[in-house]
Order: structure tokens, then C-alpha cells, then sequence
């Protein structure tokens, strides 16, 4: 119905690490040669849990933008924007949450999660409880295809997906969507129409899932229906009402391998990160002070590579010939903690070092950075509000 159009975000709460880059950003790069693709800075998101000083939110923006261009996200192929920019995300989340059974947000696992951890932060607001609709805003306002997500996410993408159909089913069906439908059969031309029929009679009657995809397929690649028709399609295609809002669909992303210099998730609020952008030497200074396997009391000691926090950076930063150099050197003793660690502070400054040369020129003239994303915003916009016209005259807000 849509172009495979692909949305993510991130919350601005700090400089990025690794961490970003191994879970997120990376397939970023790889998504945006291979769909349109729409990433945003999630500010509104931020307020959830840091509403009570939103200072860092301005300075973050700009910082984190920075970080996704030195990642090697490219404004020439995808659509960079900020979410507050884009007032039709507020408007559609207050509209769904007119629809919306407070039982589907009080359900979503990561809602009683949050609350159990930040337990030291006063979270009993609705912007918190009601963040999940926000994030299905955001999703269904660009009409989004794909959503890259980790297992973990999940829950957010079906109750999206929840949300748009119960929209769909409660005002989808416009009167006289029968008559419109099978008039708009006619624009195809008689043989795609027959074809149509054809397929639409074989998933109707017979569940024919290949029929369903085929018909599918060929209303995406029929070039004379208006987008009011071809949505009233898609719906008649399975005895439903018009497709207003899209049912995205998880793009399951691998978990990230990056651990933190303590050999547990790296993250900020554990204080065991390593910055995209972070000095040479700092680097280095974090690294060679890894802890190590406590069995290494001296260095004659025998090590245990699986117990040592190093060695899981080695598996993200060094090769096959460095791993059996390791595995044979610690266990025997034949190498040092530092030498061990020098290769990966070797793998970790080649990997940074792109992203500081992708970085200096928006950081000599931030501007670009800004004109990056109005660019991005407006963009966004035409799209957010093509979403909206469609809702309002769904919901009788349509007014001429």
C-alpha cells in the first residue's frame, strides 16, 4: 500500500556509545540503502522520565544528531527530524487516546519495568503511562512499514499494531464502501480488475495466503488509483474497512553484541561506556584499566579468557588468528593482561576513527547540522500531515 518506509528514534538523554552504535545504529546504515527510512530525535520521549530537568534535552539533540552522521547515517538517504518539530504527533496520540483502552497501556511489559527501576523518580503521570501511544503515534502518523526493534521491544510494535486496527475497524468503514470499492475495481482496467476479483474470491473463500500477497502486489504496482481507492482496496481485498493507519510490522534487529568495560550491558547509567567520539587516549585509559580474570593475581598466573570482561570485546573487535592468540597466551600465562588489551584498543580506535572525520566538518560549522535537519522536519511534515487530513475526515474533524 505504502513504500517499505522504515521509522526508528532515540530518546536525547547524553553523547552515544558503542553500545548505540552496535545495537542501533549500524543496522541504521544498512537500512537506509535498502528502504526509506525516517529517524528521529524521540524529545518528547525524553520528557517521560526527565521532565523535571530537561536541560540536558537542547544540548543532547544536537550532540546525538552529530553522532548519527559520524555513524555514517546519510542525509541523502534518509529523513533526519526532530519529533517536537512535528506537532502532528501530538495531535494523533491525542486523538488515538480517545480509542485507546487504558487495560492495553497498563499491560505493556516494559511500562511496570521502568516503574520498578526508577522507582526514585516520581512516574505517576500519564506522559509515562501513556508513552507506548506515543510511540504508536509516532509509528503510524509516517504510515511506517517496518520498525527495527530488539526482542525486548516487541510488545510496542503489537500494541501498535492493536491500535491501528481497532482505528481502522472503528472508522474505516465509510458509507457506501461497497459501492466505492467495487467502482474503484473499475479504474484498474478490466484485466487487472478481473484479476483482482479473481485473487480477492481465492483468499476470501479458500484463505489463500499467495493470493492475498499477489493482490497485494498488484495494487502497489497499479499506477491509476488515487490513494483513497487503493487504501478502500486493500481493506475490501480482506472483507474489511478502508486502511487508514498501516500495521507496521518488527524488523527484529541482533542483539548487541557490545559489552561494557565491566563486562555487563554497556550503558550510561552503569557508567561503563566508551563514547563514539571519545579521545584516543581516554579510550585507551579506560581499556588497559579493564578488570581482568581475579584468578591473574600476578603475571605468571594462568587466566581464563571467559572470565574476563576483555575477552567479550574481543569478540567484537578482534579476528579469528587474535582470539586463538589470546585463548592459548592467557591460559598459559605466555601474555600479559595489557598486552591482551592492546588489539582491542587497536580494533576500537579504527572503528571511532571515521566516525571523527565524518564529524569535523559539522562540528566546524554546526549549521549544516541545523539545515540537516529543518530539512528533515519539513519533510516529515508533508508526510505527518497527509496522515492527519486522512484521520480528521475518518473522525468528522474533516470540516471544509
Amino acid at each position: 500500500m505504502y513504500s517499505e518506509r522504515v521509522l526508528s528514534g532515540m530518546r536525547p538523554t547524553g553523547s552515544l556509545h558503542l553500545g548505540h552504535y552496535h545495537g542501533a545504529l549500524k543496522n541504521w546504515v544498512k537500512l537506509q540503502g535498502e528502504h526509506e527510512c525516517f529517524f528521529f530525535v524521540a524529545d518528547w520521549h525524553a520528557l517521560t522520565t526527565s521532565y523535571d530537568d530537561p536541560s540536558i534535552i537542547a544540548k543532547s539533540t544536537w550532540d546525538m544528531v552529530i553522532d548519527w552522521l559520524a555513524a555514517g547515517v546519510d542525509p541523502a538517504q534518509a529523513t533526519l527530524f526532530i519529533q517536537s518539530r512535528v506537532p502532528e504527533h501530538a495531535e494523533l496520540h491525542l486523538l488515538l487516546s480517545m480509542i485507546t483502552p487504558l487495560s492495553w497501556l497498563e499491560r505493556v511489559p516494559t511500562y511496570k519495568d521502568q516503574i520498578e527501576k526508577l522507582s526514585h523518580k516520581d512516574l505517576g503521570t500519564y506522559g509515562f503511562l501513556g508513552y507506548p501511544l506515543m510511540q504508536s503515534a509516532d509509528i503510524l502518523i509516517y504510515r511506517a512499514m517496518f520498525v527495527p526493534v530488539g526482542e525486548d521491544q516487541i510488545p510496542h510494535i503489537e500494541i501498535t499494531r492493536e491500535i491501528a486496527r481497532r482505528y481502522n475497524h472503528i472508522y474505516g468503514r465509510e458509507a457506501g464502501f461497497e459501492e466505492k470499492a467495487e467502482a474503484a475495481v473499475k479504474k484498474m482496467g478490466s484485466k487487472k480488475a478481473r484479476l483482482y476479483e479473481d485473487l480477492r474470491t481465492r483468499y476470501l473463500q479458500g484463505g489463500d495466503e499467495e493470493a492475498l500477497e499477489s493482490a497485494r502486489a498488484l495494487l502497489a504496482d497499479t499506477q491509476n488509483l488515487s490513494i483513497g481507492d487503493r487504501e478502500r482496496l486493500f481493506g475490501y481485498l480482506e472483507n474489511k474497512g478502508k486502511v487508514i493507519l498501516v500495521e507496521p510490522q518488527a524488523l527484529l534487529t541482533e542483539a548487541s553484541r557490545m559489552p561494557g568495560l565491566d563486562g555487563q550491558k554497556m550503558s550510561k547509567s552503569y557508567g561503563n561506556g566508551i563514547f563514539l567520539r571519545e579521545d584516543p587516549a581516554s579510550v585507551s585509559k579506560k581499556v588497559r584499566s579493564m578488570p581482568t580474570d581475579p584468578a591473574r593475581v600476578r603475571r605468571t598466573d594462568p587466566g581464563d579468557p571467559e572470565k574476563c570482561p576483555v575477552w567479550q570485546l574481543h569478540q567484537v573487535y578482534t579476528d579469528a588468528n587474535t582470539h586463538d592468540w589470546v585463548q592459548s597466551g592467557c591460559r598459559s600465562a605466555g601474555i600479559g593482561c595489557l598486552d591482551c588489551k592492546q588489539p582491542v584498543i587497536d580494533g576500537i580506535l579504527a572503528e571511532q576513527q571515521p566516525m571523527f572525520e565524518r564529524a569535523q566538518q559539522y562540528l566546524d560549522d554546526p549549521t549544516l547540522v541545523k539545515s540537516i535537519v529543518a530539512d528533515g522536519c519539513e519533510r516529515a511534515r508533508q508526510i505527518a500531515q497527509e496522515t492527519m487530513r486522512d484521520v480528521r475526515e475518518a473522525m468528522g474533524l474533516g470540516y471544509v
